[in-house]
């Protein structure tokens, strides 16, 4: 009798543990499946912000779902193990031991997620923008918590791990410039030229849609023996720089062509 008894008090002790343990883990399920919904939810990405807007958001919103789900179950796992007789305290203290372990091993590792994850949250740099960083420049292929990829002009794929990134210059934020300089005859009338080189740029702005401001003469930039080199200046849209300056020196040798002037060739 005493045997059933004990036996009875066991299976009943584990048959309690076990249903204890089952209503942590759905408690757990819940709160991890509410949590997720609140930061998708606060994380939300619209349709009419760009692509690498979008990647930025997405990136940080499946951040914070790992965290919070490591979290929640973390605290359920410790929840669960003293019902079934296992020591928390020796557990958490060999975990700290082991933690510590890994962490000087993956400080390098952690230092990139951190790097990487401001970099996000701070809004530096998106898919697709041009920029320099740690002297290498190009075009923007992936912003990731750990390496950004960049493609140079001639192709190259370079990849810098996020620790790495020391300084970055953004080329694609905001209006840019364009400059033009013009190479005269050393001898020439430099008023003259100057006001015709203005009229020109008032006709200029017309035929060149991507100019935000000006183009301006701002003047004599160099002199010597054989030349004097007039500067021509224009805010442009982004991106739009390198085409607008093209479009300048066609525009202005052309001009130069047709004037009173003697011929010369835009730089």
């Amino acid at each position: 009798m005493f045997t059933t008894f004990s036996a009875n008090g066991l299976f009943s002790g584990v048959f309690g543990s076990i249903i204890k343990a089952m209503i942590i883990l759905v408690l757990a399920g819940i709160a991890y499946a509410v949590l997720k919904q609140v930061i998708i939810r606060a994380t939300v990405s619209s349709k009419h912000l760009n692509k690498g807007t979008q990647q930025r958001i997405q990136t940080i919103q499946s951040l914070l779902v790992n965290i919070a789900s490591y979290v929640i179950f973390f605290i359920a796992l410790v929840s669960i193990l003293p019902e079934f007789g296992i020591n928390i305290s020796a557990l958490l203290a060999s975990a700290g031991v082991l933690g510590l372990a890994i962490g000087f091993g993956a400080k390098d590792l952690v230092s990139d997620i951190v790097t990487g994850f401001f970099m996000l949250m701070e809004d530096q740099v998106h898919v697709g923008e041009e920029i320099t960083v740690n002297g290498f420049s190009g075009t923007v292929e992936h912003v990731g918590l750990r390496t950004l990829k960049l493609r140079s002009a001639n192709g190259d794929l370079h990849f810098l791990l996020n620790r790495d990134i020391k300084s970055l210059t953004n080329h694609s934020r905001g209006v840019m410039q364009a400059t033009v300089d013009l190479p005269l005859p050393a001898d020439i009338d430099v008023e003259k030229m100057i006001a015709y080189l203005e009229e020109t740029c008032r006709k200029m702005k017309h035929h060149i849609p991507a100019i935000v401001e000006g183009p301006t003469v701002l003047g004599v930039e160099n002199i010597n023996t054989t030349e004097t080199v007039i500067r021509v200046y224009a805010r442009t849209e982004n991106g739009e720089q390198a085409r607008v300056e093209r479009e300048m020196r066609k525009e202005l040798k052309m001009a130069l062509d047709q004037s009173e002037f003697a011929k010369v060739s835009a730089t």
